[in-house]
Parts: C-alpha cells; sequence; structure tokens
C-alpha cells in the first residue's frame, strides 16, 4: 500500500496571490501584463492559472517598461483596468513612463509591484528601495500592503479597481494608474491554490453633468481623447468644431476641414471656445485658447490639470448637456464661414492633388509611371496611411512629425485613432500600439490595427517589437516613415540659431540602423517602399509586418 503525498495548503504569500488576482478578474480587470521577477512569483503564478482556467488574458513580457506600455494599449482599447505586475527593485522603475502617461491621459491602469518586507528596509539588503509612492504624483492611490497585512486580498483588489475607474471616497474623478505596492516574506511560492471570496465587478462611477448655453461665436475644439462627445457638443451649440486627428471627434456636418488653418484666418473673431480632450498640435489653436479676450469653457478632469486660458476660464467636471435653442440667422452665418473657408481650402488641396479630368489614356500612362518614381513626403505618407484606415480598423499614431502632418491633411472621419498624447513622448509606442492591436482584434470582427511611426521612435522602443514565444503576436502594421533623424526638430526656433553640425548630432541624431535587420531579428514580416506606387501597393495589403517608407532626402542619407 502506497502512501498517498499531501500537498500542503498554500503559503502565505501564494494564498494572498491566487485571492488577489482571482478577485481582479471578478471586478473586472480581464488583462494582466507579468515581467519575469522573483519577489512577484505568487502573483505571476497565479494569473498564469487563471489565464489557464480562461479567467482572465495573461501577456508576459521580458522588459517591464515595453510590458508597462503593452498594458496601457490594452488599458486605452477596452476602457477597463488592466494590471502590470512586476518585481522589487529597478523592475517597478521603469514604469514610471506608462505611469505618467496614464496619469495625463487618464487610462485606468494597476501596477501591481511586489516588495520585500519591513525588516530587508534600511540595511542595504538586495533589491530593496523604498517602493510604496515612487512614482509620486502619477499614482492616483498608493495602496501599500505590508508583509504582515496580507489578510484581505479582495478588499485590496476592489479597492484598487476603483481607484483606477475614478472612484474616491464617495465622489469621483477620471480614471487613472493606481500604484498597489505588496510586501511579500518567504517562502514565496507554493501549496494548494486558494479560494478567494466572489466580489462584484466594479463600474465607473456615474458621471455628473453641467449646463452649457449657446453663446455668440463659439467654436468647439477637440484634443485627443475627446471622443464622439465633442461632435454632439458641436452639434448642441451650432458652432464649428475643431478637432485633432487623433480625437475620435474628426466627424460630423460641423467639422471644418483644415480646421488649424481656418482658425488663422478667422481667429479674431472668435469669443468663447469650448474645450474637450487634449489639444496639443496646432500653435494657431492653444494660441487661440490663451487669447485673453476669449472665454474658455473646458470639460475638465475633477481634481487635476487642466487646459485653461488667460482670461475667464470655466471648468466642467463629468459631461456637458446644452440648453437647448434653436441657431439665429446669425449664426447660422456663423458656422457657414468656417466651413466655407475649410472647404475652399481642401478643394484647393485636392486640386492640387488631382489629375487633370482631360488627361488622355497616354498621359495616364505616364501619370502612373511617373508615380513609380516619385519620392514620399510626409503629406504623401499619412494621406495614404489615413485614406486607407477605416472605421472598423485601428490607428495608432506616434508623437513625431508625423502626427502634426496627420493633423493637416486628413480628412473627416470616423475612425478610433489612439496616440500617447498626455506627455506626447516617444516612450513605448510599439508597445502601446501592441495592446491596442491584441485588444481590437479580440473584441471586433474585422479590421486591423496600424501604428504610424518615425524612426527615432521605433528605435527608442525596439525591444517592443518582442513578442515572446506561445504569446499572442498583435495584429498589427506598423508603417515607419524614415527620414533619418528627428526632423522634428527641424521645426522649431533651434533649428535656424544653433551649429549646424552641433544641431545634427544633438538635436537630429542620425541613425545608420537597418531596420530590415532589425525586423527579421524580431521575426516581423518586412518591406522597404520608396515612391508613392510602392507605398500603395503596400498599404493596400492589411497585414501584420513592418512598412519603412523612406521619406523624401532619407535614401540618400542612408545610402539606398
Amino acid at each position: 500500500m502506497t502512501a498517498t503525498r499531501r500537498v500542503p495548503d498554500a503559503l502565505p504569500a501564494a494564498a494572498y496571490a491566487d485571492r488577489l488576482v482571482a478577485a481582479l478578474a471578478d471586478a473586472g480587470v480581464g488583462d494582466i501584463v507579468v515581467c519575469p521577477g522573483s519577489r512577484s512569483q505568487s502573483i505571476a503564478l497565479a494569473a498564469a492559472r487563471l489565464a489557464r482556467e480562461g479567467a482572465l488574458h495573461l501577456h508576459v513580457r521580458i522588459d517591464e517598461r515595453s510590458g508597462a506600455f503593452l498594458a496601457l494599449g490594452l488599458a486605452r482599447e477596452t476602457r477597463r483596468p488592466v494590471a502590470i505586475v512586476v518585481t522589487s527593485g529597478t523592475a517597478l522603475a521603469n514604469l514610471h513612463p506608462a505611469m505618467l502617461e496614464a496619469h495625463h491621459s487618464d487610462v485606468p491602469l494597476i501596477a501591481i509591484t511586489a516588495d520585500r518586507p519591513t525588516e530587508l528596509h534600511g540595511i542595504r539588503a538586495n533589491q530593496t528601495t523604498r517602493q510604496a509612492g515612487i512614482f509620486g504624483d502619477a499614482a492616483r492611490v498608493v495602496l501599500d500592503v505590508g508583509a504582515d497585512a496580507l489578510r484581505e486580498p479582495e478588499e485590496d483588489a476592489v479597492s484598487a479597481v476603483r481607484a483606477a475607474l475614478g472612484w474616491r471616497d464617495r465622489e469621483h474623478t477620471e480614471p487613472g494608474p493606481v500604484q498597489l505596492n505588496i510586501a511579500f516574506r518567504e517562502p514565496l511560492s507554493g501549496g494548494e491554490p486558494t479560494q478567494h471570496r466572489r466580489v462584484e465587478r466594479v463600474e465607473r462611477p456615474p458621471m455628473p453633468s453641467a449646463t452649457l448655453l449657446p453663446a455668440p461665436r463659439t467654436v468647439v475644439i477637440a484634443g485627443a481623447d475627446a471622443g464622439a462627445a465633442a461632435v454632439d457638443v458641436a452639434e448642441a451649440l451650432a458652432a464649428p468644431l475643431l478637432a485633432e486627428p487623433t480625437s475620435g471627434a474628426r466627424f460630423g456636418r460641423l467639422l471644418v476641414p483644415h480646421g488649424r488653418d481656418v482658425v488663422s484666418q478667422l481667429a479674431d473673431e472668435v469669443r468663447r471656445v469650448v474645450v474637450l480632450g487634449h489639444p496639443t498640435l496646432s500653435r494657431s489653436v492653444t494660441g487661440l485658447i490663451r487669447r485673453p479676450d476669449v472665454e474658455v469653457v473646458v470639460l475638465g478632469r475633477a481634481g487635476q490639470d487642466n487646459v485653461r486660458g488667460t482670461g475667464v476660464t470655466r471648468v466642467l467636471a463629468g459631461r456637458i448637456e446644452v440648453e437647448p435653442a434653436e441657431p439665429d440667422d446669425a449664426d447660422r452665418a456663423w458656422v457657414e464661414r468656417w466651413l466655407h473657408a475649410g472647404r475652399a481650402l481642401a478643394d484647393a488641396r485636392d486640386a492640387e492633388a488631382a489629375p487633370d479630368s482631360e488627361l488622355t489614356r497616354a498621359d495616364y500612362a505616364r501619370a502612373e509611371l511617373a508615380e513609380g518614381r516619385t519620392p514620399i513626403t510626409r503629406r504623401e505618407l499619412v494621406s495614404q496611411v489615413w485614406d486607407r484606415t477605416w472605421p472598423h480598423d485601428r490607428l495608432v499614431v506616434a508623437a513625431s512629425r508625423l502626427i502634426r502632418e496627420l493633423d493637416l491633411v486628413a480628412g473627416p472621419k470616423a475612425v478610433r485613432a489612439h496616440a500617447n498624447r498626455g506627455l506626447a513622448g516617444i516612450d513605448g509606442t510599439v508597445s502601446t500600439a501592441s495592446g491596442i492591436a491584441v485588444a481590437h482584434e479580440r473584441e471586433s470582427a474585422g479590421g486591423i490595427t496600424r501604428l504610424l511611426i518615425g524612426d527615432l521612435a521605433l528605435l527608442h522602443e525596439a525591444g517592443g517589437l518582442h513578442v515572446p514565444p506561445g504569446e499572442e503576436r498583435p495584429r498589427l502594421q506598423i508603417v515607419v516613415g524614415n527620414d533619418n533623424g528627428g526632423s522634428l526638430f527641424e521645426l522649431l526656433e533651434v533649428a535656424g540659431s544653433a551649429d549646424p553640425g552641433d544641431f545634427a548630432r544633438v538635436q537630429r541624431t542620425p541613425h545608420d540602423v537597418d531596420l530590415e535587420h532589425l525586423a527579421a531579428a524580431y521575426g516581423w514580416p518586412f518591406g522597404r517602399v520608396v515612391d508613392r506606387a510602392g507605398l500603395r501597393r503596400a498599404l493596400s495589403q492589411p497585414r501584420p509586418g513592418i512598412i519603412e517608407a523612406v521619406l523624401e532626402g532619407g535614401a540618400d542619407a542612408q545610402g539606398l
């Protein structure tokens, strides 16, 4: 008779982790990103087990910075809290860029940081630092669970999810990042899984509403992440709508084509602007907001920093409800003046791009041949990407010169476009797009996610291209506008005042990286295009991979 070996009950760290992760899933965390580490092993193993059981989606990344931005992208697309799990020491410092972006963009991100117990602090123990509160103001709430307090994991999970979704005691704010710092003593894992107490799913707190009255000479400005609410507000106010391409509001009958250029023509007539989202792309638009004689009404962030003018500024929290009023002849004339100016600019630019209708077949053939020899400009690149992106797709745009070009030319289209415009950094753009692509493919019936990115932004996060074996590969098409360096700085005053050699070295920062070899190292299909016809053919095939579009002047700079 053989004795049956009894598997011991879960040890304290493992028991806490099992109950915590299960409660997070109950509360509505559908995705957890895990980075390897020792102190965090119990949480990682609990997440792996629940993923096998189908309770949540698990994503594993080697680098914490890339993992955090992957979580950010997942949260952006799903609009639900996503957790990133890391070990102690420098590991959590790598989360800081994503936590900052999440804070300034109101993205619900939960940083679960494994810590050392109190007795190991202050004695120079390995991989030990002061972790709770390390993200400063970027973490809306810090929950610090000591090794002697591993008693109520379900409460800790619900508190983290509520804070990430914007619950604050009996009040509410916008969603944002939260730190859940947990100290574990050894042994760090082991034993039978522990059952948890079921908890209810946590939803967003109800948002208050504020009433806004129509007023003469009003325009509505939709910045990044404004959403379709900006279209509704413009319709209700009967006001012209100026919308950035990543606002989610670049459509509707009151959208002003080429709005940033029209502002330059008609700004002096404006008396009130209503701002939704975070406008950052146009100096003419931000200059209008900052004019002291213009009243600024902002759909703001409760308890956070907000767009403000230099004159009268009103910040409204929650959502805007417009007091109904029938527009009079002056209101209609005001809107029509903006729309007419925008349409005139659009017609002029369309005429420049369109072939003459009187061309013969031979002329068309010659034009097609010429297109195959025409270098790709930034404007051509962004125009083609925008034109081939549809409402069932997703578009992610890096913080680079390309997003400013897109703002100039993107026509009306109800495309859900994303960009990390909270702090407008290039950190983690590839991983953000990967998270958006994974979530989009899971929740949609089709479409592809495209990332429009410059060469420096791609190189800055080359590690984001790495998808470990067995992990879900994003359905992501990365379109790289390669002009061999940071050409955005050429638009700034420094380009005309600095020594040309010094400017090239420390601002433009050219490189000699072969993107084809980079793609091969990480297992991505690759194609290089050098002319307009080649770009059109490449974008007509919406499949995952990297398309390097060598921009005008870029080929000579790289010796291609």
